[in-house]
């Protein structure tokens, strides 16, 4: 009797708080509380059970209780296990994360690299031309012989440039002179042939103005 008045002294109120505790994951749980409470108000209600009877409902209580206590725990338990679980995720997915960015990053420097690289490449082989061109210049000794010799001959060209100008301008002279003394001799053989026709022409009429010869 104590202890039916021990569940009797148990009220609603802690019924809930002990739902509540309970994970409710799926209908078998509310329903072992609905039995539990059906069951306890009975039991609570009842005045004419036997012992034997009070006896086999207080220990079904208590297997109904153990069952939702072990519910209650195997929830904590879950809820442990997947709170751990999401941080054991939660670490993965940092590392991962992290070696994303160290990826990311590699790959950032393996192009930075490769930017530097090509300009290397371009200095490089502007350097090796350059330096080919200056090795196939001559030396500076060689070419200063060589400017002198060539300044030397400038010099020479434009001196002989001059004497062909002063030659070209004296034929220019003789030719002008040339040819205004062929106009001339022409102009006097125009002349003397004009005479030489007038002179021919006066001896002609005077043979034909003549006295005539005797005849026998």
């Amino acid at each position: 009797m104590k202890v039916k008045e021990k569940r009797s002294a148990m009220s609603d109120e802690d019924i809930i708080k002990r739902k509540l505790l309970i994970d409710g994951d799926g209908t078998g749980d509310d329903r072992r509380l609905n039995v539990i409470s059906k069951t306890l108000r009975k039991w609570a209600n009842s005045t004419e059970e036997s012992p034997l009877e009070n006896q086999a409902t207080h220990d079904k209580l208590l297997a109904q209780l153990s069952l939702c206590e072990y519910s209650v725990k195997r929830s904590q338990l879950l809820t442990k296990t997947t709170a751990k679980q999401l941080e054991n995720y939660k670490k993965i997915y940092e590392k991962f994360e992290e070696q994303i960015n160290e990826v990311k990053e590699s790959i950032k420097q393996n192009k930075d690299n490769l930017v530097q690289a090509k300009i290397w490449k371009q200095n490089h082989m502007m350097y090796d031309l350059l330096a080919q061109s200056i090795a196939e210049q001559p030396a500076r000794k060689e070419t200063n012989l060589r400017l002198s010799n060539l300044q030397a001959e400038l010099k020479e060209l434009h001196r002989e440039k001059e004497l062909l100008e002063q030659k070209l301008d004296m034929r220019r002279k003789q030719f002008h002179v040339l040819v205004s003394s062929a106009s001339k001799l022409q102009a006097m053989l125009e002349e003397a042939d004009n005479d030489y026709n007038n002179s021919s022409l006066l001896e002609d009429v005077a043979d034909s103005t003549g006295p005539e010869p005797m005849s026998e």
